[in-house]
Order: C-alpha cells, then sequence, then structure tokens
C-alpha cells in the first residue's frame, strides 16, 4: 500500500513539475490522479492508465535492459505505456488548438472489484469526453473489444479419513481440481466468435485440507473465466451448477466490451498508428478485461491501444524500447490531428 501512494506521488509531483496541474484523490483508499492541458470547450480525448501490478518475486521489480527489452514486473502491463502518456500530454503553453487532452490514472485496475473501481470513479467525478484511450498492451493494434471477466469461487465437499487409509475418505481436493477439469470441457468452453477463438479458464487459487494426516474434506477453487461477447454468465454458472453439487460465491463480474470499429475516432486512430506500425494496424479482440469499461459505460467511444511485449503477469515479463517511441510518436499525432471531431462524428 505504501509502494502505491509512493509512485502516485511521484506521478503527481512529475506533471506538476511540468506545469501540468495534476489532482489526486482516493477510491477505497487507493490513489487516482488527474490531469488535463488544452480548451475545456474544445474536443476532449482521454488518455487512461494503471499503475498498480500483480505480486511477483522481488527479483521482478528491478528492471533491466537486454537489447530492446525492458524487463520487470509491470513494464509491459502498463507502467511503461503510462510514462509514454504521460509524455505525450501537450506542453500547456502550446496546447493543440481546440483540444483538451484528459490524462487519467487509477491504481486499482488489478483489483477484484466489480463496482466503485478507480475508473468509474473518474467518469463519476466528471472525467468524459469524446473519446477515450487505455494504454493496456496490443502490440500497436487497436484492440475494440475485450472478454467479459467472471471470478467466481467453488466449494466442493468431500468425507474426511485418516491419512494413512486415504481410500476410506474422499479427497475434495481431488474432487475440486477434477471439477476445475470438467468446466474446461463444457459447451461455453468450446464456443467461438468472430474475434475470439475461446474463452479463457483459469484456476486461480485453491484452499484444502487443515492437515497433513487428514484426507480434506472441503476444498476451494477461484477460477478466472474470461468469457466471450454473446456469452451470458448465468447460462455459464448454470453448466457449472450441472456438474455436481457444489457452493458458488461471486467474486468479480465485469461485461465484455465490443466498440464501434467504425466510429471515426477509431478510424483515426487506427489510420494513424498505421503510419509507425510495422505490417498493418488492425482492430482486434483482447483477450484480457479492461477498464476501459468505465467510459464504454458512460457513453463514450473507447479502446485499448498500447506498445509491443509479452509475458504480463509473468515472470519475464518485458516491453519493447523501441516501440514505446512509436507509441508515443503515434499519440502525439493522433493528438496533434485531433482538435476538431474526425469526419461524421459530428453527426452521430
Amino acid at each position: 500500500m505504501d509502494g502505491v501512494h509512493e509512485a502516485a506521488g511521484f506521478i503527481k509531483g512529475w506533471l506538476d513539475a511540468r506545469g501540468i496541474d495534476a489532482e489526486q484523490d482516493e477510491c477505497r483508499g487507493l490513489p487516482v490522479i488527474r490531469s488535463a492541458v488544452g480548451d475545456p470547450a474544445g474536443a476532449t480525448v482521454i488518455l487512461h492508465g494503471h499503475f498498480d501490478v500483480v505480486p511477483a518475486d522481488s527479483g521482478q521489480f528491478e528492471p533491466r535492459v537486454e537489447g530492446d527489452r525492458l524487463i520487470g514486473r509491470g513494464a509491459y502491463d502498463m507502467k511503461a505505456a503510462l510514462a509514454a502518456m504521460m509524455m505525450a500530454l501537450p506542453d500547456p503553453e502550446r496546447p493543440v488548438p481546440g483540444l483538451r487532452v484528459v490524462l487519467g490514472i487509477v491504481s486499482d485496475e488489478e483489483s477484484e472489484e466489480s463496482e466503485n473501481r478507480g475508473s468509474d470513479h473518474l467518469v463519476a467525478t466528471g472525467m468524459t469526453g469524446d473519446f477515450a484511450i487505455t494504454g493496456e498492451p496490443t502490440d500497436l493494434h487497436v484492440g475494440v473489444a475485450a472478454k467479459g471477466v467472471l471470478g467466481i469461487r467453488l466449494g466442493v465437499g468431500g468425507r474426511s479419513a485418516h491419512g494413512s487409509t486415504p481410500w476410506l475418505g474422499d479427497n475434495a481436493v481431488l474432487r475440486a481440481v477434477e471439477m476445475f477439469r470438467a468446466i474446461e470441457s463444457l459447451p461455453f468452453a468450446r464456443e467461438s466468435s468472430e474475434m475470439f477463438d475461446r474463452p479463457s479458464i483459469s484456476l486461480g487459487r485453491i484452499w484444502g485440507g487443515d492437515a497433513l494426516n487428514k484426507v480434506p474434506d472441503y476444498c476451494a477453487i477461484d477460477v478466472d473465466i474470461r468469457f466471450l461477447p454473446h456469452q451470458d454468465p448465468e447460462v455459464i454458472r448454470e453448466e457449472i451448477r450441472g456438474l455436481g453439487p457444489v457452493s458458488m460465491e461471486p467474486i468479480i463480474t465485469l461485461p465484455p466490451i465490443q466498440s464501434d470499429a467504425d466510429c471515426p475516432w477509431v478510424r483515426r486512430l487506427i489510420e494513424v498508428a498505421g503510419r509507425h506500425h510495422d505490417g498493418p494496424t488492425v482492430s482486434i479482440g483482447r483477450d484480457g478485461a479492461s477498464d476501459a469499461l468505465s467510459f464504454i459505460r458512460a457513453g463514450m467511444p473507447a479502446v485499448e491501444f498500447g506498445p509491443v511485449g509479452a509475458g504480463h503477469h509473468g515472470p519475464d515479463e518485458w516491453v519493447s524500447v523501441s516501440s514505446l517511441d512509436t507509441f508515443h510518436r503515434t499519440l502525439r499525432e493522433f493528438l496533434a490531428e485531433s482538435a476538431s471531431p474526425p469526419v461524421g462524428e459530428a453527426d452521430e
């Protein structure tokens, strides 16, 4: 918790030192930062990101550079992209005429809250605009769709026995693992959509047993399901209940993201990104969830767009240093061309 507040203080200080007024408040005790540059009456583009990360070994918080790779926890997801977004803000002394650029930064994107998230707080307290870019890792593609999130805790019962005679019991841990494997084979798990070849299903946590020499009679598992845009989470729950006796406790539920790829703002970003990207820049679906949802819920077009890298949430997470320069230049160019709404936007 102290590290999060120290990081927030650094970000606010960096912005203040460059003449960019930054406001900091809190959501559920976690820092939220906002700033704005430019004409309040102009078209508004929101640059949005987070600086919290998932847990890791201490060594992963010691960044290192190997060739074009900046390696370390949060490098790809998404501290490097956030730094590039901060640097892409126009100079307050030389703003883009007719454009307001808003920066919104949260520290709870990796949390398990369904409601009252930092990004929801930003929107609820007035952060709205014409278009939002969330700097999640996309390998310089523009992400217009993301899977929904269904996080559930499943409780599975068994029968205790002495550890020396396990055949007299019914091991709840083994039953829970068997249930997870069965979930992976349910009908919903075999479906696909235009942008996704399958849902994502992960066993994130497991608790079972209270003594070495006792067959466990209860086990709880936390299952992380990323479902497709057309799927109904309640149907998924019913399929899981059909596997046998199980208790089910919700952890987090977030709907999928489905942005309009034909939105003029999105088309403009794709066109600008294509000038700098080696190869076609296409609109893609993202396996991970995104806080861009907060802006979409409020009626704003929003996408994910970030640098090249790999391994987020893993031991070898890295981001391409050269792609950060490309990402930064793309944002600067996009903002410079966004002083007026894209063609077709005014009629929508």
